[in-house]
């Protein structure tokens, strides 16, 4: 919430749009609504100036209740403005030092309301929003918005020009051994892929695959000319060095999103190395690196630019897709809601053991990373073009200059102590003190002994 009576202490931003309207209502507000909805939201304020400094100031407004009015009426009206996502509640005047002005709470749209527009043409009335303002969206924009809003999903959709040769009969046979009921086993793969959502019949009465199957098992051939911007990618680095890079245009292994889930899962749990005490073989860290990279293929938009790139550096896994959320961050980070883009995908992935606690995936990210003592993890969505990060860091915080010296501190009055000595001493998490303590064993600055450290004399 914004403190009204200290205005002069924001900025226009990404969230927060000032304009006086002295003369009414601006003709720019719609655009600005529609960018707000069409983002993440935000406020507007009416009858506010931005001085030369940037910081915002009240003009008073003359006749503010006509203007709400005017508002309500010009929103409500379907030929200015696609939808009216707004309650009463979300339009206020405030009285400010004497100043009166007008606050609008823009929400996030809902997806299926999305994209808000100006006029009759959501291909030149949608906005977005970014840093330096409001900027009318592209037509790829546009059309993004209009499949998330489309109540049939994305890979449920039957592709009828192409026919069951085209899912790969190799990656059928892995994914099958790897099911965990015997239920479906005895079918022919004809029959099997049809049972698990791969596959339906058509207009024509054939079976043909639905987007999801030929996704999830496609020959990459087949799934570019349903898919032409399709792609996956997984990179390794060491430091700035490339060590390996693998993708869908260029290895069989990784074609398809089954195969390249267990390529790129599969090195990945070769490469997490675990510095404190943790339990080996399957440990929550690669329970939740699977929910990772399966939610990164599950909501990603197939038909976007850029396709799924997964990067692996020294301490850090990013995995990137084209999309963007569907509920707000915060309300995934919470759990228990669930709006995903392709749930024929998640079916799939249950059907093998993986994704299938629906709407808890990324809290249980967040919840093991934090029992780790790591950094938590970071979900950053752009809009130009749609793609949601995830950053996954592999290490802890790093202590404050004033933490390490305490720990000096610590150790010259106790003259020893263990790592959860120092971990309870500071109250920070045993990884951070645990790293501290590599760090200042390797500059010599410590011994240690039974597990006990103490300065170097």
């Amino acid at each position: 919430m914004l403190d009204l009576y200290n205005l002069k202490k924001y900025k226009e931003n990404n969230r927060i749009e000032a304009k006086k309207a002295l003369g009414g209502l601006p003709v720019s507000l719609w655009e600005t609504y529609s960018a707000f909805a069409n983002t993440l939201g935000g406020i507007i304020l009416l009858g506010v100036e931005e001085r030369p400094d940037k910081s915002l100031h009240a003009v008073d407004l003359p006749d503010a209740e006509w203007m709400v009015c005017d508002f309500w009426e010009i929103i409500n009206d379907k030929h200015k403005v696609s939808s009216n996502i707004l309650t009463e509640d979300d339009v206020q005047i405030k009285t400010i030092n004497g100043k009166h002005i007008i606050v609008i709470n823009v929400p996030r749209a809902p997806r299926n309301c999305r994209p808000i527009y100006i006029g009759s043409d959501p291909m030149k009335g949608s906005y977005r929003r970014n840093g330096e303002g409001d900027y009318r969206c592209t037509q790829e924009q546009v059309l993004a918005m209009l499949r998330d809003a489309d109540i049939l999903a994305q890979d449920s959709k039957v592709i009828e020009y192409i026919d069951l040769s085209s899912l790969s009969t190799d990656a059928l046979g892995r994914y099958r051994r790897k099911m965990l009921s015997d239920n479906l086993s005895a079918l022919p793969d004809k029959d099997f892929v049809i049972k698990i959502g791969a596959a339906a019949f058509g207009d024509d009465g054939r079976r043909h695959p639905t987007a999801a199957g030929l996704l999830m098992f496609g020959n990459i051939i087949d799934i570019k000319r349903a898919f032409p911007d399709f792609h996956l990618r997984y990179e390794e680095y060491s430091g700035d060095r490339l060590n390996f890079r693998i993708s869908s245009d260029t290895s069989e292994k990784c074609g398809c999103i089954f195969s390249f889930f267990f390529t790129v899962y599969n090195r990945l749990a070769k490469l997490i190395r675990f510095p404190y005490a943790v339990e080996k073989g399957d440990t929550p860290v690669h329970r939740a690196l699977r929910e990772a990279i399966a939610n990164c293929l599950i909501n990603a938009d197939y038909y976007g630019r850029q396709g799924v790139i997964i990067v692996k550096r020294d301490s850090l896994i990013t995995l990137s897709n084209p999309g963007g959320f569907r509920i707000s961050i915060e309300k995934a980070r919470d759990g228990g809601i669930s709006d995903p883009r392709n749930p024929s995908l998640i079916r799939m992935f249950d059907l093998i053991g993986i994704g299938k606690n629906l709407g808890s995936g990324i809290p249980d990210i967040f919840r093991i990373w934090e029992q780790q003592g790591w950094n938590l993890p970071v979900i950053v969505e752009e809009f130009e073009p749609e793609r949601t990060t995830l950053s996954l860091f592999l290490e802890p915080p790093e202590l404050t200059d004033e933490q390490k010296s305490a720990i000096v501190d610590y150790l010259t009055d106790n003259i020893s102590g263990t790592a959860e000595d120092i971990a309870e001493y500071l109250d920070v998490s045993l990884p951070s003190v645990s790293a501290e303590l590599s760090r200042m064993l390797a500059d010599d600055l410590l011994v240690c002994s039974g597990g006990r450290y103490r300065l170097k004399s």
